[in-house]
């Protein structure tokens, strides 16, 4: 079973993103270990945790993963700002390395699925598109679950494993550019794993 540490800066990225990382993974008939190493504290927390976690990897104080999936917001700074930022840290294990980074935030990738949307809450929400306004998805997706009858406990992010459930991943993928990057990343590394296995 492939050891996968999860760095995510939020509760968000983190049900969103380990809802993902498990239905891919048994799509192709593996069984992933998630560990969650960070799941507060924004990019700052997510980056100094890798840093910290790769430095007891080579101190021998913690074992090795078979891959790390490394999420931070891209907040508008684009793709290659914070993959480098993420790279900067990786140090030796920079090869583990599969990089989410969703843009602008997170909440966007809440959306892209209209039809999972409405399977799971019983209306569609609408096509977000690719603004850089700080706070805007989530209020978004707060509205598009208010907007379908439903009271959210924590702004829709509690649905995030039955919309992933739901989720026609390679639509979302071939239609959104950061979210395709991430599915390419992770297929990419379950094709190893499974050439290892």
């Amino acid at each position: 079973m492939p050891d996968l540490m999860l760095f995510v800066e939020d509760i968000a990225q983190e049900k969103f993103l380990t809802a993902l990382l498990e239905r891919m993974a048994v799509e192709r008939q593996i069984r992933l270990k998630i560990r969650v190493r960070s799941a507060r504290g924004g990019m700052a927390k997510v980056l100094s945790q890798l840093e910290g976690f790769v430095r007891e990897v080579r101190r021998g104080v913690a074992v090795r993963p078979d891959g790390m999936v490394v999420c931070i917001d891209a907040n508008c700074r684009g793709f290659l700002d914070r993959r480098k930022a993420i790279e900067a840290r990786a140090g030796d294990l920079l090869d583990l390395v599969i990089h989410a980074i969703p843009d602008p935030h997170v909440e966007r990738w809440f959306l892209l699925d209209a039809e999972a949307f409405k399977e799971v809450l019983g209306k569609g929400c609408k096509a977000p598109d690719a603004k850089c306004e700080k706070e805007r998805y989530k209020q978004l997706l707060n509205d598009a679950v208010c907007a379908a009858g439903v009271q959210p406990s924590f702004g829709g992010v509690e649905y995030a494993e039955d919309i992933v459930a739901a989720y026609h991943i390679q639509r979302a993928a071939d239609g959104d550019e950061s979210f395709g990057r991430l599915v390419q990343e992770f297929r990419s590394w379950t094709n190893r794993q499974i050439k290892a296995g």
